[in-house]
């Protein structure tokens, strides 16, 4: 491991971990003596830090948390961040609202403190301008090599406890840049109307220095030859436990239990949560009992719909060390099971999500990365995981339970990763999606709420106030196109109203959770 501390916009000391003084020429920016270590040290591992806190690195729970070489660690407290709020005006995403508590994926790094591969550097080189701004360079290292599976985090367990020195931030012009370098173009308009809407500032030289730079998205790069394999260990006995909620597909559900009974790696238990609200109703499920199955099967019959209350019940009865999170109209290869418990150990995490997609959909993401969101029906979780963890009955019979049970994943420190393979057919069965008719609380009102209150339930539960307005912009000119009202004035009063019905019934849910 290189230790390289600075202060301000210089390199200060570069050391081994030993203590071990290397010979560097110091006069170029952080960023270009980064690159420059990496050159000389392509096999090691690379860790920044401001001289002032060199003394409170941990380097024990460095080597632990560090667990592959595909990595970009970083830490500094809440008040510390490079940029600040106003960037959830251009991004809704889970990597903006970042739980310092916690390991959290966001590529939102800081120069107080961090650590990442020397061949994360070098595959990049050439292709991000070593900036002397040594936060943007980091930033923008995170925010272009994340979906192209560098895997980034704000890890606290970097350093000891203790205060941290106050550090720069970004200005107005430095924020608008990073828009127009990192999103389409478009974002940095909707940055200067969502600041003139929400704070009364126009900053209208900022949005011109910014058209002058380029795009950094590059189809050229490329981190792919980056080999993986984690030294953290998260699969011990390997067993598995199966969910499956269902209503009134029980032809279909027959060839999922058939998939499940082909794995060359077998699950443990099967978990079936039936459901059929009518009151004297039977189970269509007969052949669970009059075939035999290479493993337990656990059928519950309830007179209750909804999928979240059947996961609960579902998630009660789990035993083995994984949970495979499915839906009743999929198909899976043999080899399906097996195939995920080995990404799962490649990269040491503790819930994946897979690749779930109709017949003829194309495969739009093709390698593993920091997922945006989370599969209710298409994942694998480690058990230890969900003892904290529920499907929130505030989402009942509405959409975002599956995000929403993502982020309480996160916020226990564990990530959420893609995998685009093995791949999860979803047959989407023409009795699907919402097969009974559920009473909505809003059901009634004259005025309808925009969006639907379960998706602002989510936005409020984990968005910052600043994406919940962005949000609020963008839905303004998507739903003008799709709605009676084409006078401007009119249309604005009533998706006003629409969207404070949203915001009360997304409260109401609250409380239901």
């Amino acid at each position: 491991m290189i230790i390289v501390c600075h202060i301000n916009t210089k390199i200060t000391t570069v050391t081994a971990l030993d203590n071990q003084k290397i010979e560097f020429d110091y006069h170029g920016t952080i960023a270009g003596g980064l690159q420059q270590i990496a050159k000389q040290f392509p096999e090691k591992k690379i860790l920044w830090c401001h001289s002032a806190v060199k003394e409170r690195l941990n380097f024990e729970a460095i080597k632990t948390l560090f667990h592959h070489d595909k990595m970009m660690l970083s830490f500094s407290s809440p008040q510390h961040n490079f940029f600040d709020t106003k960037i959830g005006y251009v991004e809704g995403s889970l990597f903006i609202n970042v739980n310092k508590k916690v390991s959290y994926p966001t590529w939102q790094m800081s120069s107080v403190a961090g650590v990442i591969h020397a061949s994360v550097l070098n595959a990049l080189k050439d292709k991000i301008v070593c900036t002397a701004d040594f936060d943007y360079y980091l930033c923008s290292i995170a925010k272009i090599g994340m979906p192209l599976g560098l895997f980034c985090y704000s890890e606290p367990g970097l350093l000891k406890s203790g205060e941290l020195k106050r550090m720069p931030k970004a200005g107005i012009y430095t924020l608008f840049r990073f828009v127009k370098q990192h999103y389409k173009t478009r974002w940095v308009f909707l940055l200067v109307l969502n600041l003139v809407l929400y704070e009364r500032k126009f900053h209208v030289l900022p949005l011109l220095f910014s058209l002058f730079y380029k795009n950094r998205k590059n189809n050229t790069l490329n981190i792919d030859s980056i080999l993986v394999q984690s030294s953290r260990k998260t699969i011990d006995t390997a067993t598995v436990d199966v969910i499956i909620p269902t209503i009134g597909r029980s032809d279909y559900f027959y060839d999922v239990l058939k998939d499940l009974s082909r794995q060359t790696h077998l699950p443990n238990k099967i978990i079936i949560v039936e459901q059929n609200p009518e009151e004297f109703s039977k189970s269509e499920l007969d052949y669970i009992y009059e075939e035999k199955w290479p493993f337990k099967i656990d059928h519950f019959f309830i007179h209750k719909a909804g999928a979240c209350n059947a996961r609960n019940l579902a998630l009660h009865q789990t035993e083995s060390e994984w949970v495979f999170l499915a839906d009743d109209d999929i198909r899976i290869s043999e080899l399906f099971i097996q195939k995920t418990f080995e990404s799962i150990h490649k990269f040491g995490v503790k819930s994946v999500s897979i690749s779930c997609l109709q017949k003829r959909e194309k495969q739009v993401f093709k390698n593993i990365f920091q997922w945006r969101s989370f599969g209710s029906g298409c994942s694998f979780v480690a058990t230890q995981i969900l003892n904290n963890c529920n499907f929130n009955m505030g989402y009942e019979f509405g959409f975002g339970e599956d995000s929403d049970f993502g982020m309480q994943i996160r916020n226990q420190g564990h990530d959420v990763l893609y995998l685009p393979e093995p791949e999860i057919i979803h047959l989407k069965a023409p009795i699907g999606g919402f097969r009974t008719k559920p009473v909505l609380l809003w059901q009634q009102d004259s005025i309808q709420p925009k969006p639907s209150p379960t998706v602002m339930l989510y936005i409020i539960s984990h968005n910052s106030k600043e994406q919940l307005r962005g949000y609020k912009t963008t839905l303004f000119f998507k739903y003008y196109k799709y709605q009676k009202i084409k006078n401007p004035y009119r249309y604005f009063k009533m998706f006003q109203k629409q969207w404070d019905q949203s915001i009360f019934w997304a409260n109401q849910l609250k409380k239901v959770s």
